[in-house]
Formats: C-alpha cells, sequence, structure tokens
C-alpha cells in the first residue's frame, strides 16, 4: 500500500464529524463544520440533540408494535423533500411500506425504498445510490455472506453494524438502525453494539394508552436521557408539545396518596403524578409494588420513613404508580413518594396545588435536586401555588404566585402538611 492510498484511508475513514486526520487545536474547530440536518418532528429533534448529523450512527429501540417503523418512516418523508434518503427494509416488503405510508397519509415519491437482508448488497447499492440518510430495519435481520451463522446471532449482529458504520463514517452518511428487544426490555444483540453507534433511543409504550416516550439513552451529539412524547393517532405519531399536561388529568376531588411531583428530563422539567396505596396486608411478606420507579429504592425509603419519620407500613402491602407510564430514574421523587405514602396511610388528601421534589438521605434527610428554579417555574405554568423543596433549592427571588416551603428532615415535610 502505498502512501497516497494510505493517506486517503486515514482521511476517508474515521468518526463523525471528522474530515482529515490534521492536528488542531480544540478552539480552533469550527462547529459550523457539523450541520444538523433537523426532521421536522420536533420531540425527536429534541431527543436527537437538535438534529442528525453527518456520519452519525443511531440505534432506536422498542418493543414489537411500538412505533419504531412508523416513527422513522415519518421522519424520513419529512427528511426527503430536502435531503436524499434509503429506507432498507428486512422484514417488511416495499408493499407493505407502500400501505403503511398510504395510511398515514404519508405520499412522498422522493423516499426511495429496497428491500434487502445483504449487508455486502445494501452497503454496494448504498454506493452508487449515495442518501444522504440510510434507514435499516432492522439489524437483527440483516447477515454478512463471509459468516457462517444464522442472522440475528451475536456474531452476525456485531460484524453487519460493523460495517454499516464504517460505510456510514466514511461516507458521510446518517445510518439509524432499527434492533430488536429481549422480554425484559433491554436491546437484543451483543453489548458491542452501543459501543459502535453514536446514539442510543428507546422507543416506549404502556398498555391502555396511545402514548409513547422516546428516550435517550446515549447520545454524543446532545443530552443523556433526554425524552420525547408522542401521541399514537391514525395519522400516525404526533409529538406533546407540552407533556406536562397529559400526565397532569387529575379528578376535581383529589384522593389521598396523591402528589404531583417536577422530574427533569434531559433539558427541561416534566410534571407527573404519583399515586400511593397502603393497604393491609393478608400476606406473611407485605408486597412492595412499583410501577415506574425503582422496587429497592421504595424499600429504602419505607425503612427511612420508620427509623426517621415514626411511621411503621412494614406489615401492610404499599403499591406506588406513575400515572401515565411515565418511567422515573432520578432522586427527586424520594420526598413526594414519602409523602404520597404518608397521605394514603393516614387517608388524608394533599393539596391539589402543591408539587414536590427533592432527595431523601438515610439519615432522614432532605438533598437538593439540580435545576430546582426551572422545575418550579414550570409548576407555577400549571397553576400550582404552592411547594415543599429541600432548604437548598429554595430560588433566591421569590417566584411570583409560588410559596415555597423549605424542608431539611423528612419530620419537617410530613409536620408541614399533616
Amino acid at each position: 500500500m502505498g502512501i497516497s492510498e494510505s493517506k486517503r484511508l486515514a482521511t476517508s475513514i474515521g468518526f463523525a464529524g471528522a474530515s482529515d486526520n490534521e492536528i488542531r487545536s480544540l478552539s480552533a474547530i469550527d462547529l459550523h463544520e457539523i450541520p444538523r440536518i433537523v426532521t421536522g418532528m420536533s420531540e425527536l429533534d429534541l431527543v436527537l440533540g437538535g438534529g442528525l448529523v453527518s456520519g452519525s450512527c443511531i440505534l432506536v429501540g422498542g418493543e414489537p408494535g411500538a412505533g419504531k417503523s412508523t416513527l422513522l418512516l415519518q421522519a424520513l418523508c419529512k427528511i426527503s423533500k430536502a435531503q436524499s434518503a434509503l429506507y432498507v427494509t428486512g422484514e417488511e416488503s416495499p408493499q407493505q411500506i407502500a400501505m403503511r405510508a398510504d395510511r398515514l397519509g404519508l405520499r412522498n415519491e422522493r423516499l426511495q425504498i429496497m428491500a434487502e437482508t445483504s449487508v455486502e448488497q445494501l452497503c454496494f447499492v448504498a454506493e452508487k445510490q449515495n442518501p444522504k440518510i440510510l434507514v435499516v430495519d432492522s439489524i437483527q435481520v440483516m447477515h454478512l455472506d463471509e459468516i457462517s451463522s444464522a442472522p440475528g446471532s451475536v456474531s452476525q449482529v456485531r460484524e453487519s453494524a460493523a460495517m454499516l458504520v464504517r460505510f456510514a463514517k466514511k461516507t458521510g452518511t446518517v445510518l439509524i438502525l432499527v434492533g430488536h428487544v429481549t422480554k425484559d426490555g433491554s436491546l437484543a444483540g451483543p453489548k458491542v453494539l452501543e459501543h459502535m453507534i453514536d446514539c442510543s433511543l428507546m422507543l416506549e409504550s404502556s398498555t391502555g394508552t396511545h402514548f409513547r416516550t422516546l428516550r435517550g439513552q446515549k447520545n454524543r451529539f446532545g443530552a443523556v436521557n433526554e425524552l420525547g412524547i408522542f401521541a399514537m393517532t391514525s395519522k400516525g405519531l404526533i409529538g406533546v408539545a407540552n407533556p406536562s399536561a397529559i400526565f397532569l388529568q387529575r379528578d376535581n376531588e383529589v384522593s389521598s396518596g396523591s402528589v404531583v411531583m417536577s422530574v427533569w428530563e434531559g433539558t427541561r422539567p416534566l410534571l407527573v403524578e404519583l399515586q400511593s396505596l397502603v393497604d393491609d396486608s393478608h400476606l406473611a411478606n407485605p408486597r412492595r409494588v412499583t410501577v415506574g420507579l425503582d422496587q429497592n429504592r421504595l424499600s429504602m425509603l419505607l425503612a427511612v420513613l420508620h427509623r426517621h419519620g415514626g411511621i411503621m407500613v412494614g406489615d401492610k402491602d404499599v403499591f406506588v404508580n406513575i400515572v401515565g407510564g411515565v418511567k422515573v430514574f432520578e432522586t427527586s421523587a424520594d420526598l413526594p413518594l414519602i409523602l404520597s405514602v404518608v397521605s394514603s396511610f393516614r387517608n388524608k388528601s394533599l393539596p391539589d396545588d402543591l408539587v414536590v421534589f427533592g432527595e431523601v438521605g438515610l439519615s432522614g434527610e432532605i438533598r437538593p435536586v439540580t435545576n430546582g428554579q426551572e422545575r418550579l417555574r414550570e409548576a407555577v405554568k400549571h397553576g400550582f401555588r404552592r411547594a415543599i423543596v429541600p432548604s437548598k433549592n429554595v430560588p433566591k427571588s421569590p417566584i411570583l404566585g409560588m410559596q415555597v416551603t423549605p424542608v431539611q428532615r423528612i419530620t419537617q415535610a410530613i409536620e408541614a402538611l399533616f
């Protein structure tokens, strides 16, 4: 291999956005060298960090029927009006894709469709067509001829994805891979697949609701754990501009055990309702059931409530649910959970204009959380007038229309309400 050939390979193969192997200072790099491609779907752009980046590789996972293919088909039909796009399907026929597009009213003559499962043939066609965006649905059905194992095996998935990623980096193509999930909800295939890609998105749905949540689990070009909310309609997935409103559809008369909390999702606050039910147990081991929260954290907080709050529910069943099917991973839900359990235990309703957030430590102290002032301002927009927050999250200047009660220990929070 000559020097010119080595230089050509070094220039063409690299990370997303790399144009050559020249050494430059960080401050000398022009950020306009990596322009964003807007998808036309605001919630999707939010999760992506502002749009698609040339040469990036995105993995979209989700349960069957969640709407992965529908979401990508909608996005491609919008993008293909200005950018060349190729949709490669390995699980459905082009006729099925066309039928879905017709049903959703997504007629677009510029979007290219191809049915193919061979990675070599796919890369050959894509190199001739030179699309700006390439969607592969799904990576589990793709295969390389030189590997003898069946499609979907660890070696096939790993090597097929590696070849597609190399092609995307070399040509500057935006590569979007659709991935299956296992029965526990995690992405199927080798773990190395998540290390090769730049962005990992998970589309989740809850039984009995038409809302879908798109969460960014990994993103080299944006915030991690960013959350996008969609509503599944007859015209496809529609972004929800005000997600807090859909999770706050409470009854006129608020029952005991219900409290509204403000959680931080990516770059924005989200108001959701937390419900608890404490009931007499008829079992030797009382049940601890959570939906949308970590069950182990519930057990820990009940122990803190007993030790430092003087309320014992060890002989009772405790059920906790996040309304709307949202999954909460941050610790700001600790204080709302404890107050909702006390509310259900004493059968006393909390004020309907109250919002709560705060982390609870093992010694019963209330710890501050990030972006406290932004959480309070979001609550004011939705008509909340009272808040119980950690003392260190009290805003320096009063927020108009909001009465903030600072607390340092869970006993102070319980006394303030009960």
